[in-house]
């Protein structure tokens, strides 16, 4: 479903000139006279239904800064201003009462579109920024978590139990679940709210290090330690120590983690006494903690340290009720993003997704969206933005992309020769063909006779293997040994997969 623009302006030429303009932009369209009109649609039931308000400044009854006045402080879509008088005063306080923007009349469809387009990027955006910020602020609750399925109320209901206390707790689950999100939502709850979070990767540091980081080290203790360092244990004091894959600690650090646990104190590497630390302790893993002790990996008396209280969240397949949320919000993040008017799935899309088991779990959902929007040329996800899901669902099948135009090619090429070339010389970057297929080819040279810019050849390149690969992003770039963010950066570049404007 495109999205909705409500025009509000008393001149019905402008109103059409408008109206016009927004449609060749691709969006629907519902026009007003009045401010007064505007008032009973964005107070209405049809308030859902506007994603953005082109207003008029001067109207007669409710002007446009009387609409802004009104709208102050509630739920409102983005506001553009339109007016003739273009003082810097009339601008400011247009923006001060709610207004993302102030366009001149008569604006010009490029200026107007890119304030559309800006307006709308930040309010899709709107609901990821204010959990960033909270995330960085350590206010993140779970009422800002995307987990409304009954599969994760007991992981709510435990954390909400866990955050009115300092007990450690112990967070299982697969990788991707989301498990540092449940940990901040712990903090965000508790009175450590807004204190440090700091989160440490136990199986990314060098077994060499692990004391280091995470206890800290004086000047001098060993060879490279130029400088004084504290560490996570410190950084952590007055709030929360979040150790994600603990059952990676190496047995050594596992001693001075325990000792840390037991007398609320650290020793830092060449340290001379004990350093006294007050923090929340947090760990996850995605391991069997219980066959790593009978395996002698990691220590029983720790073991049952950190699992004071655990708390095991689901995996994605288990609470699929969850997905339909989470990717209509990764889809307006990425389409935000990335400058993309998509804006749903498709029935049998969504289908396809609440079918498929997903073995990263929420990571990988978030992947799959972001290339879909990345692929996407309409309005909505089809299942055809998800070949590698559907290869994995039985009933489903997704189109394999077309060999673009002007691939196919002789082996040898057939163009003018190079004028006094010898004929040793290539004229064609040859593609061997497979079994039972014609040959393909990129030419090098152009029909005159010159050699074509490599970066032709490479476009040229790109398209055969997302052709042969059948769009498998990931296949593609492996064959072409290039990054995935490079073939991306590369195809929109070549104007291989246009942005949507």
């Amino acid at each position: 479903m495109a999205k909705r623009i409500l025009i509000v302006d008393d001149d019905p030429a402008q109103r059409r000139i408008l109206e016009e303009t927004v449609k060749r932009f691709g969006f629907e369209t519902r026009v007003v006279p009045s401010g007064e009109q505007a008032l009973e649609v964005l107070e209405g039931p049809d308030r859902a239904t506007v994603s953005l308000v082109l207003l008029d400044l001067v109207m007669p009854g409710v002007g446009g800064m009387g609409v802004l006045e009104h709208l102050k402080g509630k739920a409102a879509p983005p506001i553009i201003v339109l007016t003739a008088n273009g003082s810097v005063d009339t601008a400011i306080n247009a923006i001060k009462l709610g207004a993302v923007d102030f366009v001149i009349k008569p604006a010009s469809p490029e200026r107007l579109e890119v304030s559309m387009k800006s307006a709308m990027k930040i309010e899709a955006l709107s609901d990821e920024i204010l959990r960033l910020r909270k995330k960085s602020e350590g206010t993140l609750t779970f009422d800002d978590l995307i987990i409304r399925g009954d599969g994760m109320q007991r992981v709510i209901a435990l954390g909400k139990r866990a955050a009115a206390s300092t007990i450690p707790v112990l967070i299982e689950g697969e990788s991707g679940v989301g498990k540092e999100l449940i940990a901040r939502a712990i903090q965000g709850e508790s009175e450590r709210a807004g204190r440090p979070f700091v989160t440490v990767n136990c199986g990314a540091i060098p077994e060499n290090l692990v004391e280091s980081i995470l206890f800290g080290h004086e000047k001098g203790a060993f060879t490279g330690a130029v400088d004084k360092r504290i560490g996570k244990f410190q950084e952590a004091d007055g709030g929360t120590l979040f150790l994600d894959e603990v059952g990676e600690l190496p047995l050594e650090a596992q001693v001075k983690l325990l000792r840390a646990l037991q007398e609320g104190e650290i020793d830092p590497v060449g340290g001379k006494k004990p350093i006294k630390v007050n923090f929340r302790l947090i760990s996850a893993t995605n391991r069997d903690m219980i066959q790593l002790v009978k395996d002698g990996r990691f220590r029983e008396d720790l073991y049952y340290r950190l699992n004071v209280f655990p708390i095991w969240v689901p995996p994605l397949r288990e609470r699929s009720e969850d997905i339909p949320d989470l990717a209509r919000h990764f889809l307006a993040r990425f389409a935000a993003e990335e400058g993309k008017r998509v804006s749903g799935f498709t029935d049998e899309a969504m289908r396809l997704l609440m079918t498929y088991e997903w073995p990263g779990n929420v990571r990988q959902l978030e992947n799959a969206i972001f290339r879909a929007v990345v692929l996407a040329d309409g309005a909505e996800l089809t299942v055809a933005e998800f070949p590698q899901i559907a290869a994995h669902v039985k009933g489903f099948t997704a189109e394999i992309p077309p060999v673009p135009a002007g691939l196919q090619k002789p082996a040898a090429y057939t163009g003018p020769a190079l004028l006094g070339a010898e004929d040793t010389v290539p004229q064609t970057v040859e593609v061997r063909p497979t079994s039972g297929s014609s040959a393909l080819g990129i030419p090098a040279v152009t029909e005159s006779g010159e050699i074509r810019a490599l970066e032709d050849i490479e476009a040229d390149m790109i398209r055969l293997a997302l052709g042969r690969y059948r769009g498998h992003m990931t296949e593609v770039a492996k064959r072409l040994k290039i990054g995935r963010s490079t073939l991306y950066r590369k195809m929109q570049e070549y104007g291989l997969e246009p942005r949507v404007n």
